[in-house]
């Protein structure tokens, strides 16, 4: 049995890492959780689950829970969650916490060597050389959770690498996929939460619409597949059937295809290299689907997307900047304090204004993530 620490417990992808344990009681146990301050999703987790060990955001959290169960341990703050991704009891940590507030506890899981799931992207996007220079001296190889990232990954195990010639990410386009730029003046926060294919948090929503969310997996896959960004393209599909392909120097192609669910690439990762059941599921029946669809994806209709090829390639604390401003700018939207358009209007005027540091260490990466932020409030004070 593996004994899991989730990060970003009561998330969308922590939500269904939880039902995968609870569907395979024999193969996993949940070891410990971290979460936020949803305490009214994180009760009925512990009561269910009996982790060992609570990472909770603030002491008011902590307090409320310990009120309830005072035989559990729960601790508060940052070093909580690189003390849950480190404990030997730990098999396998699955990072689902949102923003770059998961960097560090994967760093810290990868130096005691242990199984890391990475589903999230602002790991990589933020501090991508640090992490893949400590996967390699460490000798830990990360499983991606993400439903793209997970496909490629399945579409190369067996194959030479070196004989791979394009990375193909496809995207569904979000829900405003079928609208022009002039019709996204004035859509409101509702209208972009309606992801049409997808069952996901706000942010990651809000990232599908504007299309950053597939700016930052083109640069997750620049390093975890050591791949070029001019060798990562991605094309718009709308059904989300083929969730992404591999081409190769013969020019075959190699695909991975499965109807939406999450708990597919999740369940990969936590069991790697063998599968089990997703008991359950809807199965794949493509004479019932009858077509699927393809297109090119215009940057200039989604302009996230250019971006971040533009800063992936620019490198060094660029994509630190992309990264913060995106979440200080989806933020800003999520409150209502800006309109749709300005998320894309503020992430260029940061990374503008940035004059990018080569190969950044820690620190440096951190510095720059909160001066981002606060250099994106500071535009619409």
């Amino acid at each position: 049995m593996k004994k899991i620490s989730l990060l970003g417990a009561t998330g969308s992808i922590g939500l269904q890492t939880l039902d995968v344990i609870k569907k395979h009681p024999e193969a996993f146990s949940l070891f410990a959780m971290a979460f936020g301050q949803n305490i009214n999703k994180a009760l009925p987790i512990i009561k269910e689950f009996h982790p060992e060990v609570v990472v909770v955001g603030n002491d008011t959290i902590k307090q409320q829970l310990q009120s309830q169960f005072p035989r559990l341990e729960v601790i508060s703050g940052n070093k909580g969650l690189e003390e849950i991704s480190t404990a030997p009891e730990v098999d396998v940590v699955v990072n689902a916490v949102m923003g770059s507030i998961g960097l560090q506890a994967t760093l810290k899981a990868i130096e005691h060597h242990k199984q890391v799931a990475l589903a999230n992207k602002e790991t990589l996007v933020t501090a991508g050389h640090l992490v893949m220079e400590k996967a390699k001296e460490h000798g830990v190889e990360l499983l991606p959770v993400d439903s793209e990232h997970s496909a490629i990954f399945q579409c190369l195990n067996g194959e030479n690498k070196k004989q791979l010639s394009k990375l193909i990410l496809t995207a569904s386009g979000g829900s405003f996929r079928d609208k022009t730029r002039e019709d996204l003046i004035g859509v409101t926060r509702e209208d972009a939460l309606k992801h049409p294919n997808w069952n996901m948090g706000a942010k990651i929503t809000i990232d599908s619409a504007t299309m950053m969310n597939k700016g930052l997996e083109v640069i997750e896959a620049h390093w975890l597949f050591d791949v070029p960004y001019d060798q990562i393209d991605v094309m718009m599909h709308k059904e989300s059937v083929i969730h992404s392909m591999v081409e190769f120097a013969d020019n075959s192609v190699i695909a991975q295809l499965g109807t939406p669910d999450m708990r597919v690439p999740i369940q990969y990762a936590l069991n790697y290299p063998d599968r089990l059941e997703l008991s359950g599921a809807k199965r794949l029946d493509l004479m019932e689907i009858g077509k699927l669809h393809f297109a090119e994806l215009d940057q200039e209709r989604f302009p996230c997307l250019k971006m971040a090829y533009e800063a992936g390639k620019e490198g060094g604390t660029m994509t630190t900047v992309l990264n913060a401003a995106n979440e200080a700018a989806v933020q800003l939207f999520l409150q209502d304090r800006i309109a749709f358009l300005q998320i894309e209007e503020l992430i260029q005027k940061t990374l503008d204004a940035h004059q990018s540091i080569k190969w950044p260490d820690l620190q440096t990466i951190l510095e720059v993530d909160r001066q981002t932020r606060s250099q994106v409030l500071s535009y619409i004070d």
